[in-house]
């Protein structure tokens, strides 16, 4: 069981549950054609951005295998909403969990993804218990794929053509961490 003690504070970010309130801020990511390019769903209306955005505020603890844990991220200096994480509980007996992280390109470069995804596997090994934590992206997505890299993740898998993705074959990534690795990190 996973129910952190909000908020999550790290030296430039805020770490909450997401509220209703929070629409017009993840609409203003959602909608971007740039932000949805290696994702399955294209740019969000803003109704669609409320559909998503109901089922994170519900989402603020993880109880059992196949929840999601969301979070959003708040620059702290002035609690503008930059991004989400996700972590999703894949697997109770085996222990793996999936994050996700999709933030706003105006924050990109900044080391704020980095600085946000540290707590969500923090959360991921040291709170809910998980022995493995994957990262999955689009072959193309660069940005995912060194943010996973700077995160200490190691690329376990290359699918070629693995998925069809808005009507095209794409690559898909497949990124890990073991606990033993994260508490490696964590001490030096």
């Amino acid at each position: 069981m996973l129910r952190p003690d909000y908020p999550i504070t790290t030296e430039r970010l805020l770490l909450r549950p997401f509220r209703l309130e929070d629409l017009d801020a993840l609409n203003s990511f959602q909608s971007r054609a740039d932000v949805a390019r290696y994702l399955y769903w294209g740019p969000r209306s803003r109704a669609e951005s409320a559909a998503a955005l109901a089922k994170r505020v519900h989402s603020s603890t993880v109880t059992q295998e196949g929840q999601f844990l969301a979070v959003a991220v708040e620059l702290a200096e002035t609690g503008q909403l930059i991004g989400d994480l996700n972590l999703e509980y894949l697997s109770a007996e085996h222990r793996q969990g999936e994050l996700g992280f999709v933030f706003h390109p105006d924050h990109h470069g900044k080391g704020l993804a980095l600085e946000a995804t540290k707590e969500l596997l923090r959360l991921g090994f040291e709170e809910l218990g998980l022995h493995r934590i994957i990262g999955r992206c689009d072959g193309r997505n660069s940005a995912s794929m060194a943010l996973m890299e700077r995160l200490g993740m190691r690329k376990e898998a290359h699918l070629k053509e693995n998925e069809i993705v808005k009507g095209e074959w794409t690559d898909e990534l497949v990124y890990a961490m073991l606990e033993d690795e994260w508490k490696e990190g964590a001490a030096g």
